[in-house]
């Protein structure tokens, strides 16, 4: 495949018993030859924050991109946030991408709670969010949203690039699809169908095009390589239980999700490809650091 390949690095507390070994993980991901490195956010359960993640990472690599799939920037005071991610932009000379979203129905309201956001208008306040980060990184010291208006902004730290980092917008609602070609950078959603991704990405693209812009294509899919597709199916099961309190058979009609043998698992990607995925994301269903690394180097044999 021409597509480039990523891996979500294993920051569930369940997943490690040292933090320090994700660094190495991440590491080891580059030297394999995976093309980027990612780091997820969740207020719900223990994990390595993906900010500060992705600075440790920043040093430990030197060629990877390092992404956020996906930052919920509504956790975080937005002005704070943009001299953050401008830092790990700086720190890893140019190489981040930050997917955001808006959280998920019937799951992310308490996260939305304890960081005192209100949930409604949160699509309104994430497109807000990310234009004030382009504003500070550019220097303006004065921002006027539909949700966030400061009249009087702070000297911030520009970004390491003009313009900032890509943001990329994950979800695959009709809003996303039409906020992700007008607003951002790029699409990263995990539709179970290659035929609905196809679809999703020609309306990102019609949305994009009155103003002639470039929306990268990506792919956030679960994978795991197993000789047995019966028992890489309980796998999952038992990962989606364990990450959603939800069975396979029902996450699976919700996310992209593939296990069973390389060939099974590099057909799926391929089929991905074909519908335009330029950069797939993989999240490894293994339980523990150990077996994740086992799939890291299996998934790095397929992904080429």
């Amino acid at each position: 495949m021409n597509t480039r390949l990523g891996v979500l690095l294993p920051t569930n507390r369940s997943q490690w018993d040292d933090a320090r070994r994700l660094v190495d993980f991440g590491a080891r991901a580059e030297r394999l030859g995976y093309d980027s490195v990612w780091a997820n956010d969740t207020l719900l359960g223990p994990r390595v924050e993906p900010l500060a993640m992705l600075a440790a990472l920043a040093s430990a690599t030197e060629r990877v991109t390092l992404g956020t799939a996906t930052l919920l920037p509504a956790f975080r005071r937005p002005v704070t946030a943009a001299q953050e991610l401008a830092s790990i932009d700086h720190l890893s000379a140019g190489r981040l991408v930050v997917t955001v979203g808006a959280g998920f129905p019937g799951r992310s309201e308490i996260e939305y709670a304890v960081s005192e956001v209100p949930w409604e208008r949160r699509f309104g306040r994430l497109d807000d969010t990310v234009a004030l980060w382009r504003a500070l990184w550019a220097g303006e010291r004065a921002f006027h949203g539909e949700v966030l208006r400061f009249d009087e902004l702070p000297e911030s730290t520009p970004s390491y690039r003009p313009g900032g980092p890509p943001i990329w917008l994950g979800g695959a609602s009709p809003s996303a699809l039409e906020r992700a070609g007008r607003l951002y950078d790029g699409w990263l959603p995990y539709p179970p169908d290659p035929a609905d991704y196809r679809a999703g990405l020609a309306a990102v693209r019609r949305a994009a095009a009155p103003a002639g812009r470039r929306v990268d294509a990506a792919l956030f899919i679960t994978v795991l390589v197993t000789d047995d597709v019966e028992e890489g199916e309980r796998q999952l099961d038992a990962y989606c239980r364990a990450t959603y309190g939800l069975p396979y058979e029902r996450v699976r009609t919700i996310q992209a999700m593939v296990a069973g043998p390389a060939e099974r698992v590099a057909a799926t990607l391929a089929h991905y490809a074909m519908a335009g995925a330029e950069h797939l994301v993989c999240r490894l269903a293994a339980p523990t650091l150990d077996t994740q690394i086992d799939q890291l180097e299996l998934i790095a044999g397929i992904g080429r």
